[in-house]
């Protein structure tokens, strides 16, 4: 087998975040559930748009922060998702190129607009969103490319992908070709909501080996198992999967394997100021140092770093190099 050309590439959602602080009366007053991920058309996207406090404009996408986590601690990382030829489209190639990111899929000149996430940020930290998947839900298999798949040591696929057939195929086709490349595949869950969607299909990826390591946060786990009982999620979780981490917030992290469960604990931070880009970079760390070939336990540690230095500030992506963060904490980078 030749040696990675790339430690991740990425498949997802390509989205420009709209970040918005708010109270949570304004989320009540949309018909928002807190925390969650909905799906909406363009015109309830222009009515938030018009509600929503002052807003910032970063490039976002769970996948494609993620691979932008991976740059940042030195990885070599590459993202394919589909965005339109427009002023968020244009925003989002170069934002994640300039991350140090391979991004060559080509952009739609017709159809709906790029895709936009509008972020509502309470006190508490907490995130609720409302996405527009507009150009993004036409990523389609042929715009998986299969020298870029097999050239990378992992394939890092989002749930949100689940959702848009022409998704889901170009989902399983870069899976398979990874897998016939000896590569592996990971499958983040996104979001309980989505898990809820497709539950079955989900549990299926993993038992059939589609996916080879499994990430996925307490509230998604707990969807995926239907049940309430931490303990009794990880026990059905280890019966399906050979490799899973399940995030807890400020709880740390648990590495889940067939032989044995490991809880590695979150870094410490001041205070949290949005909670967007947990999960993306925590997986980034972890992915970094799996590719690697690190034990897990010390890809949970980057993982847990990347993941602290997110949320002290807003937006999804790190604001500070991850390299020189990880040397600051004693991490083999």
């Amino acid at each position: 087998m030749p040696a990675p050309r790339y430690d991740v590439i990425g498949i997802g959602n390509a989205i420009v975040d709209v970040l918005a602080r708010t109270e949570d009366d304004f989320l009540v007053r949309h018909k928002m559930p807190k925390g969650s991920m909905s799906l909406i058309d363009e015109t309830r996207a222009e009515a938030i748009y018009a509600a929503m406090g002052p807003a910032i404009e970063i490039s976002g996408g769970s996948a494609a922060n993620t691979v932008a986590g991976v740059a940042s601690f030195g990885g070599r990382a590459a993202f394919i998702g589909k965005v339109k030829d427009d002023a968020l489209g244009r925003t989002f190639a170069h934002d994640i190129r300039a991350a140090g990111v391979a991004f060559t899929t080509p952009p739609a000149s017709q159809g709906p607009s790029t895709a936009r996430c509008y972020v509502l940020v309470t006190p508490d930290g907490e995130r609720t969103m409302n996405t527009y998947l507009g150009a993004a839900q036409h990523l389609s298999p042929g715009d998986v490319s299969e020298d870029e798949i097999a050239a990378a040591s992992i394939t890092y696929l989002e749930g949100y992908l689940w959702d848009p057939k022409n998704a889901k195929d170009a989902f399983l086709k870069a899976a398979k070709i990874a897998h016939q490349a000896g590569r592996s595949v990971a499958l983040t869950l996104s979001d309980s909501f989505c898990v809820d969607r497709w539950r079955g299909e989900f549990r299926g990826l993993v038992r059939d080996g589609v996916v080879d390591l499994l990430f996925a946060n307490e509230s998604e786990l707990h969807s995926l198992y239907e049940t309430a009982d931490f303990d009794t999620a990880l026990r059905h979780l280890r019966g399906e999967t050979s490799l899973a981490v399940v995030t807890r917030s400020e709880k740390g992290a648990v590495i889940v394997t067939r032989e044995k469960t490991e809880a590695v604990p979150a870094f410490p931070v001041e205070r949290v100021v949005d909670a967007t880009g947990a999960g993306d970079l925590f997986a980034a760390g972890f992915l970094y140092g799996f590719a690697r070939k690190m034990p897990h336990a010390t890809s949970a540690r980057f993982g847990a770093l990347a993941a602290a230095e997110v949320i002290s500030h807003l937006g999804a992506r790190p604001e500070r190099h991850l390299t020189d963060l990880a040397r600051e904490n004693g991490l083999p980078v």
